[in-house]
């Protein structure tokens, strides 16, 4: 028997920034590499962050961000995630969370959300 986890992301829209979230959900199997996406279309807003929200929980958990290029990720998900991307330029702004393989403990809510670099 496989077991399936149910994988929600969630889009969101911050002081008319419309940010894009893809797929809405994923049914995936435990070992199974995911990418999740996310993206918006403001050239000032090149910092991308990923938070991951688990059942029975209503506290957000930093995932990592990307700055540019450059993906900085929190110790508790350095193992298990990646972050890839590019925010530069003037075209939309575009990242990835990767999930190397899915484990049962990954069935949670995953957010992105962008900002201004400071």
């Amino acid at each position: 028997m496989i077991d399936f986890l149910l994988f929600c992301c969630l889009a969101g829209v911050s002081l008319g920034l419309d940010v894009r979230q893809s797929p809405s959900d994923l049914i995936k199997s435990p070992g199974d590499k995911v990418q999740i996406s996310c993206s918006h279309d403001r050239k000032d807003y090149r910092v991308i962050l990923w938070y991951q929200r688990s059942p029975g929980d209503t506290a957000l958990k930093l995932i990592g961000y990307l700055y540019f290029k450059e993906a900085t990720m929190e110790q508790p998900f350095k193992e298990d995630f990646n972050i890839s991307g590019d925010l530069g330029g003037s075209t939309a702004k575009n990242a990835s969370l990767i999930f190397k393989a899915v484990k049962p403990e990954h069935g949670a809510v995953y957010y992105c959300a962008a900002r201004e670099a400071r």
